[in-house]
Formats: C-alpha cells, sequence, structure tokens
C-alpha cells in the first residue's frame, strides 16, 4: 500500500501530526468524534512500520469492556435464533427528545439478552485475554485494536503504551478473565 492510496502513510499528513502533537506536548492526538471515555479511547499516535513512519489509528479499551462486548455480542447471536425477525434493537427519540417505547416484541427480545448476558456471565463462558491487534488494511494509517487488564484508561496508560508499542516491549498478560456485570443500585 503507498501514500497515495492511504493518507496515513503520507509524510505531509505525518507532519501534521506531528506538529499537533508537539505544540500539545502529547504523543498522541484524541480522535475527538469518537466516543472516548475512561473504558475507550481512540487515538492517532506516529510510529515506524516496515522501516518508515506511519501513524497509528489506535483503539485502546479495558479489558472488562472487551468482555462485555463479546458477552452481548453472544447474546444478540442467541436472540437471533430464538426471533426469526431479530435485526438489532434501536431507540428511537420523539420530536421532543424523548424516548419511543419498544414494541412488546422489542422488549420480549431486551428481556432475553438480559438474561442471555446474565447466563453467559454466570457460566463464565466468555474468556478474555489481553490482545494488541494491527490491521494494516485500514483506511488511515495503520489500526491497532487493544485491550488491556486495567481498571480505566488515562494520559499516563496511553503515554506508556505508546512508548511499549514503539519500542517492541509490551508485555501482554495472557491470563484468560471473565467479568461479571456490576450491579447498578437502584
Amino acid at each position: 500500500m503507498n501514500s497515495l492510496e492511504n493518507p496515513g502513510f503520507d509524510p505531509k499528513e505525518i507532519e501534521k501530526l506531528r506538529s499537533s502533537l508537539e505544540s500539545s506536548g502529547k504523543p498522541y492526538y484524541l480522535v475527538p468524534e469518537a466516543e472516548n471515555s475512561d473504558e475507550y479511547v481512540n487515538f492517532y499516535f506516529i510510529g515506524m512500520y516496515e522501516g518508515k513512519e506511519v501513524i497509528y489509528d489506535a483503539a485502546l479499551y479495558t479489558l472488562r469492556l472487551h468482555h462485555a462486548s463479546e458477552v452481548y455480542e453472544l447474546a444478540e447471536h442467541e436472540a437471533a435464533k430464538k426471533f426469526p425477525n431479530f435485526n438489532g434493537i434501536r431507540y428511537e427519540e420523539d420530536e421532543n427528545g424523548n424516548l419511543i417505547p419498544l414494541s412488546s416484541e422489542e422488549e420480549e427480545i431486551g428481556w432475553f439478552i438480559t438474561e442471555m448476558i446474565m447466563e453467559i456471565e454466570e457460566e463464565e463462558s466468555v474468556k478474555v485475554q489481553e490482545f494488541v491487534d494491527i490491521d494494516t488494511h485500514h483506511d488511515y494509517g495503520i489500526g491497532v485494536d487493544v485491550a488491556l487488564n486495567v481498571d480505566h484508561i488515562d494520559d499516563a496508560l496511553i503515554q506508556k503504551f505508546i512508548l511499549e508499542f514503539n519500542d517492541d516491549t509490551i508485555q501482554l498478560d495472557e491470563t484468560m478473565y471473565s467479568f461479571q456485570s456490576e450491579e447498578e443500585d437502584v
């Protein structure tokens, strides 16, 4: 792949990012459109790939969030097998911004998914471990998906990740983990 096909390989694009990073004093740029939180952060940083500088588009998230996503996906799969018309539950708002109530079938599916999630978590049938996945066929630079067993993601963790990634010194925990949903006080 060359820089004309992918702007993340373009030296001009890399220089623009470098200049932005220098003025911010950080080795990364948070992607503003991303739904960043203390469990998920999408950011760009500069690194090397096959001897050339490139922009990495990283999604870094907690192992707990990764587990919850895997559990939800499995629960949705089970719902699709049980309910032939199921194609996801979408919440919509009326003109005043209030949520429109779900149909009785959607509500039934929602309860089924909730029960499946509780069952999957109880049986600990989904286990996850830390990983770093590299996507060289990304539309902007090189994609990096990372799940780490941390409680939250902050500036220090992002900086440590970038340093270890660029130095090729990341030590991943190979332990398989399973998580339970945290009960919310009502």
